[in-house]
């Protein structure tokens, strides 16, 4: 009797333990490693969006969905969500013409400035007489208006290329990424940017020069029509120190004054006419692709609550070769983003052979042309397999480094909604704390495919490793010499221990999102749920 009592004693733990174990599903450094190990491959050769390499990281990952179960989450029972493209080149020469009270000055594309025309293509000629607007905002909320008493209409407008300082950094990053549709709305018929100290501190305008020859990219909507940057405006540039110290050549005030203004703390330089005109010139040619955003879904197990979904995303492209060069010229993009789209398999395994389903359905997106602007998610978030609101909220992996053992993690954008208790719940179970942005100066806010998400209400982050048990000095020297960069490769001291890690920590998030009762909202006056979901149910934070 004791001995029997004993055996199913012990059978009845062992079958708890077994169950226990499987509802809590396990992360492997070797799956983690041998998914970056294939993306990050010479064969995809950088897996730039429309080439054949992001074509099989594409397949890759569908693959990868099919062999977990994981249901197709496009339209029509596919995996994959077409992306319709538009490049715009620029042919032959570009050129400013600028006249001041010194005379007449021409300055050179790449030289002294970058220009950049219609996304129709074809010729753009565009003068006008210039106009500063300061940081060019227009914005009631926030009690600006760099436009009072200043008439731009049929002007080109000159504007202060940086983030607004003294607010809110990502509400600074999102306003920066406003200018040129404010000056559009204006009557502008052409746009200016000069860039601050600051701003050439982070991003040198001989390094944006390095670029000039890189062809614009845009999403192109359903009615095939591409979405302009310039809304309606024929062209822009952005002034090099020379052409741009010429630009204000017997204005009311200096562009040095200018600039120092700026450098304070809540520095807003007012806006004035300059004594000068402008002719832009500049010719574009366009050519239409499409590249793929690959979706998965997995139904979520309650009757009501599986018709709203989280999403999971992550960039799978990257900028493929370099075109000029010896050596390894492949940027074959290890961390950015194999590294995110591991990330991505590693969660959706963990929901597929958890014993207990998601209450809510997840959706795990692989995106593309994140590295072309965002665009994959731009089409995405405009154009989704389900109807946007039942999207409760979004995840972005893009680019954790994981160079070290993480103790901490930065999510950009969490403190606008309740997603940020869903990080910071999981953090706990882990020890992982959640730290503010380290770094503002990057504009990080509007530089990853949660942008998108949010913009049309849904409230969004993007996760990536912090800078805490060294992750600065990790950061520091990786922005320095792997980003962007052939060096991104498989030769670096990846811990692929802080990647399974790190795949737990997104799926303890997702798993919170998704069994909660309620809805993640945005918090009550918070700036970007004003403006993106002003309709919607508020939370207090």
């Amino acid at each position: 009797m004791l001995r029997r009592f004993c055996t199913t004693a012990v059978v009845i733990i062992l079958v708890t333990f077994a169950a226990g174990a499987q509802s809590q599903p396990d992360f492997s450094a070797a799956r983690f490693k041998a998914h970056v190990t294939f993306l990050a491959d010479d064969l995809l050769e950088g897996r730039e969006a429309g080439t054949r390499g992001h074509e099989i990281a594409a397949r890759y990952v569908a693959a990868e969905f099919a062999q977990l179960g994981v249901a197709p989450g496009a339209a029509g029972g596919s995996y994959f969500q077409p992306v319709a493209l538009l490049e715009v080149r620029r042919t032959g020469s570009a050129w400013l013409t600028m006249k001041t009270s010194s005379g007449s000055q021409r300055f050179a594309q790449a030289h002294d400035v970058l220009l950049g025309g219609s996304p129709l293509g074809g010729e753009s000629d565009v003068k006008g007489e210039v106009v500063f607007v300061g940081y060019g905002i227009t914005d009631a909320s926030l009690g600006m208006d760099d436009y009072k008493g200043l008439d731009v209409r049929g002007r080109v407008v000159v504007a202060l290329a940086a983030p607004v300082p003294g607010i809110d950094s990502e509400i600074a990053a999102h306003l920066l990424t406003q200018q040129q549709r404010i000056a559009a709305e204006h009557g502008a018929v052409g746009f200016l940017g000069v860039q601050t100290h600051g701003a050439a501190r982070v991003r040198p305008f001989e390094m944006l020069a390095a670029h000039a020859d890189t062809p614009s990219t845009t999403w192109v909507r359903k009615d095939g029509t591409p979405f302009d940057r310039l809304h309606g405006m024929k062209a822009s540039a952005l002034l090099g120190p020379k052409a741009a110290a010429a630009l204000f050549k017997g204005a009311p005030r200096s562009l040095e004054e200018v600039l120092n203004e700026a450098e304070r703390p809540e520095g807003r330089p007012a806006g004035f006419a300059l004594k000068a005109s402008v002719e832009l010139r500049v010719a574009t040619k366009t050519r239409r692709y499409s590249s793929p955003d690959v979706v998965g879904m997995i139904e979520g197990s309650d009757p009501a609550l599986k018709q709203e979904y989280v999403a999971l995303m992550g960039h799978a492209d990257h900028i493929g070769i370099e075109p000029t060069g010896t050596g390894d010229r492949i940027n074959n993009g290890a961390l950015d983003n194999g590294a995110g789209v591991a990330t991505l398999l590693e969660v959706a395994r963990a929901f597929t052979t958890s014993t207990a389903r998601p209450k809510r359905s997840v959706l795990i997106v692989a995106n593309t042309a994140e590295e072309k602007g965002l665009l994959g998610a731009e089409s995405f978030a405009n154009n989704p397999p389900v109807p946007i609101d039942r999207i409760v909220a979004a995840i972005d992996l893009d680019m954790p480094l994981l160079l070290y053992d993480f103790t901490d993690a930065v999510a950009y954008g969490a403190g606008h909604s309740t997603v940020e208790r869903a990080f910071q719940a999981a953090g706990a179970q882990m020890g992982v704390t959640l730290s503010p942005d380290p770094m503002p100066e990057q504009t990080i806010f509007v530089r990853s495919d949660h942008y998108a998400m949010a913009k049309v209400g849904v409230p969004a982050v993007m996760l990536a490793t912090g800078m805490a048990n060294g992750g600065k000095e990790a950061w520091d020297s990786f922005l320095r010499k792997q980003y962007h960069h052939p060096d991104d490769d498989l030769s670096l001291p990846i811990h692929w221990t802080a990647g399974a890690r790190f795949a737990e920590l997104n799926y303890r998030a997702v798993r919170i999102l998704a069994d909660s009762p309620e809805r993640p909202l945005w918090y009550a006056g918070d700036y970007f749920g004003n403006l993106f979901a002003p309709s919607a149910t508020k939370a207090t934070k």
